[in-house]
């Protein structure tokens, strides 16, 4: 296995891998193959896996056929990565939330399943059933409102393939509830556990398995805070099972708002960010036009970016993009720029103000630490404007005056 094989490459080996398995490769080879030349994937590879052979003609339900014996080639290789953490009011938490209950119900059938008289398990298996029954709000949560605002991002494989198993399910549960009614003796209850019970046990707990190791990840991969805040919002309307109703929606709207990092991205053309958007070439001309010059210093010290406007200060080049800060000041004022980024760093301060004269003007310096919502330090921004203009004004100016 090649730990730089490319993101094509892997996928192509991964769609021949597949492909074989649906001609007639049993899972065992392909889950040898699978470990000796990919090694390892993450759940939006597998997910994008399973998009890209439906995009390319493979019909949802051969692919959902075949799904259980995927999650199997796959399973050491995601319970490696894990999954990521997420806040308690996040729509992902609520439903891990239930699918630790719907785990002790399943782990009790098993244990009912394999007693010796199967006779007197058999109130009890009849009662875990009709509990689990109630997993349907589980299911409908995340069709009815996950899987769209998924399809908005055209991803469309969880509603043509995972919504076929959580049918598969509800099939297998309704057999294994009319089949306990009409099972009365030991020797037709250990059928009944043999072709009805231990195969819903084995869907419902390996839905569990595809929903947190390949489902929700990549779900908070491509949906975002927006996306999210709907969910929760529309979440009263279906219900919750298993686990208490959130009292206050409204209050874990605004933790999630809170606690969801408002990432900005790049689609069609624009930087989207939750404030609005704005393109590559509307930026640049806007911060060359901003009546400052600015430099960012990124949090490994290094210059990454400077403002070009028409009456800079200080001389910039291009050619300090990328070179350390502390290179860019004379030896004697290295010192300054040290404590300067050494209390940004620590939390100490928060900015720094400088005022100097300078061949007739009255220059201002600002540094200010750069902080995501996290307060985590992202790098230095440094701020510096001709103020002499500025001091001179007096009184007020409230119309258009054409000769200014």
């Amino acid at each position: 296995m090649s730990d730089n094989l490319g993101k094509q490459a892997k996928t192509e080996i991964l769609k021949d891998i597949i492909r074989k398995l649906h001609s007639g490769l049993s899972a065992e080879q392909a889950k040898a193959r699978f470990e000796k030349e990919i090694g390892n994937i993450t759940s939006t590879e597998i997910a994008g896996l399973e998009q890209s052979l439906i995009d390319e003609g493979i019909p949802p339900e051969e692919i959902k056929k075949f799904c259980n014996v995927h999650a199997l080639i796959f399973q050491s290789a995601l319970e490696e990565a894990g999954s990521a953490d997420v806040n308690p009011a996040h729509p992902v938490h609520l439903f891990k939330l239930e699918n630790r209950e719907v785990e002790k119900i399943t782990a009790a059938l098993k244990l009912m399943a394999s007693e010796l008289n199967l006779i007197y398990a058999r109130p009890k298996i009849k009662e875990s059933l009709l509990r689990l029954k109630d997993i349907e709000k589980h299911y409908e949560r995340k069709e009815q409102l996950l899987f769209p605002y998924l399809e908005r991002k055209g991803f469309m494989g969880p509603s043509k393939v995972m919504w076929g198993k959580d049918n598969e399910v509800r099939d297998l549960l309704k057999k294994a509830m009319t089949g306990i009614e009409k099972a009365t003796s030991q020797s037709q209850l250990q059928n009944y556990v043999k072709n009805n019970l231990n195969p819903l046990i084995e869907e419902v707990d390996g839905m569990i398995f595809k929903e947190e190791n390949i489902l929700f990840p990549t779900a908070l991969e491509k949906l975002n805070p927006a996306d999210w805040v709907a969910i929760l919002q529309e979440s009263d309307e279906v219900g919750y099972v298993f686990i208490e109703k959130p009292t206050e929606t409204q209050h874990l709207v605004k933790d999630l708002q809170e606690a969801l990092a408002e990432e900005p991205v790049f689609e069609n053309g624009a930087v989207i960010m939750p404030n609005g958007e704005i393109k590559p070439n509307e930026l640049m001309a806007l911060l060359n036009t901003l009546p400052v010059d600015m430099t960012f210093v990124d949090k490994d010290d290094t210059v990454k970016f400077f403002s070009e406007g028409r009456d800079r200060i200080f001389t910039r080049t291009r050619a300090i993009v990328g070179r350390k800060v502390q290179n860019c000041h004379p030896p004697q004022s290295v010192d300054v720029v040290e404590k300067i980024l050494a209390s940004f760093k620590d939390g100490s301060k928060d900015s720094y103000d400088f005022w100097i004269n300078l061949h007739g003007k009255m220059v201002y310096i600002r540094y200010f630490a750069v902080r995501d919502r996290q307060k985590n330090y992202l790098g230095t921004l440094e701020i510096t404007q001709d103020i002499a203009p500025l001091k001179k004004l007096e009184g007020e100016r409230r119309l258009l005056d054409e000769r200014a």
